[in-house]
């Protein structure tokens, strides 16, 4: 085992130690020192701005499931059926009353006008005329209890159609066709991807140094991008027991590939410092080796191992040692090496 390593380690070195002459002439780009912005980086999850789950106003069977986990929904769109037979019925028995109660409502102020005429004429007394009032008043109010009990019965009967709030996709499914539920009961879950935030929580002591309206800048490793936020919030609470505040980064709408739960990193600038800034690209990371292809004025390029810092939006990168100021390396440090492995 140590005869391996030590080989390795002498392969490692004989590798960083061996100048290579291109066969073509590389493109370099020199390592510039320049003042860029200073930041602290965070981690963050993505979350939706808008998400929801709809559960159930109704009991009943689940008649029908028309979306399923990853489908996209409209807004006003059925995504669910529950049986609607037992609202039907309590529907038409609410109507029915309302029949009745209007008919009795009909008949009840005809008696009392017919009442008025007759008190006119001094042949009934004016007990019979507040009776024939009274009872026409009841007959208004039982009418109206009626109507009240058809509305609420058509607004139950609507409740077997789940209908979505708004436009977005369905993240769970909590119901199976057939299954019966009850009111409270969780159906589907669902977010709007359009609007999406990124959560970090920052330590109370770095809050000074990002100030009251952060400029902030999302890094998503998975996608290799960066995204400039659109507006953050710092929440006017800590948590007691991480003594750290939560930051809400909303992100610009309509980002593809990004959902929430996806692992980012948020930027949060502090200050202006120099840095000696390399492309991205020219780096070459091998197992432990991180070095880069520098070229001197003969064109002789020397792989030569470095100490890095972090990449910024401009898909720069901060070396920290074994490079200086004003020194040219490969911009591909792929072709590079393909080149190095060409000439040997």
């Amino acid at each position: 085992m140590k005869r391996n390593l030590g080989l390795l380690f002498g392969l490692s070195a004989a590798l960083l130690a061996a100048p290579v002459l291109a066969a073509v002439p590389l493109e370099t780009v020199p390592a510039q020192l320049r003042e860029v912005e200073q930041t602290y980086g965070v981690d963050g999850v993505v979350e939706a701005t808008r998400q929801s789950t709809v559960s159930a106003q109704i009991s009943g069977r689940v008649k029908a499931i028309y979306f399923d986990v990853g489908d996209r929904v409209s807004k006003g769109q059925v995504i669910l059926r529950i049986d609607e037979r037992e609202a039907n019925q309590a529907l038409a028995g609410s109507r029915a009353q309302l029949s009745q109660a209007e008919a009795s409502l009909q008949n009840a102020r005809l008696n009392y006008e017919r009442s008025k005429q007759l008190f006119e004429q001094k042949f009934i007394s004016q007990a019979a005329l507040d009776k024939a009032k009274s009872d026409y008043d009841v007959a208004k109010a039982q009418a109206a209890a009626s109507e009240a009990g058809a509305e609420q019965s058509a607004l139950m009967q609507s409740y077997t159609s789940v209908i979505a709030p708004y436009s977005g996709v369905v993240s769970a499914r909590m119901v199976e066709l057939g299954e019966m539920v009850t009111v409270g009961k969780p159906l589907m879950t669902g977010f709007d991807p359009s609007q999406l935030r990124v959560i970090a929580n920052v330590p109370q002591h770095k809050l000074k140094e990002i100030g009251s309206r952060p400029n902030v800048t999302v890094e998503v490793p998975s996608l290799g991008r960066w995204i400039k936020a659109a507006s953050v919030t710092v929440q006017p609470s800590a948590d007691v027991r991480t003594h750290s505040t939560q930051v809400r980064v909303d992100l610009p709408p309509n980002q593809a590939g990004v959902y929430p739960g996806m692992f980012v990193r948020t930027h949060f600038v502090t200050g202006l410092a120099s840095k000696l800034l390399i492309p991205e690209g020219a780096v070459l990371r091998r197992s432990e080796v991180v070095a880069v292809y520098v070229v001197d004025a003969n064109g002789v390029s020397h792989l030569r191992q470095v100490r890095l810092g972090e990449a910024n939006a401009n898909h720069e990168i901060e070396v920290l040692a074994g490079l200086n100021p004003g020194e040219r390396v490969a911009r591909d440090a792929i072709k590079a090496g393909m080149t190095a492995a060409e000439s040997k």
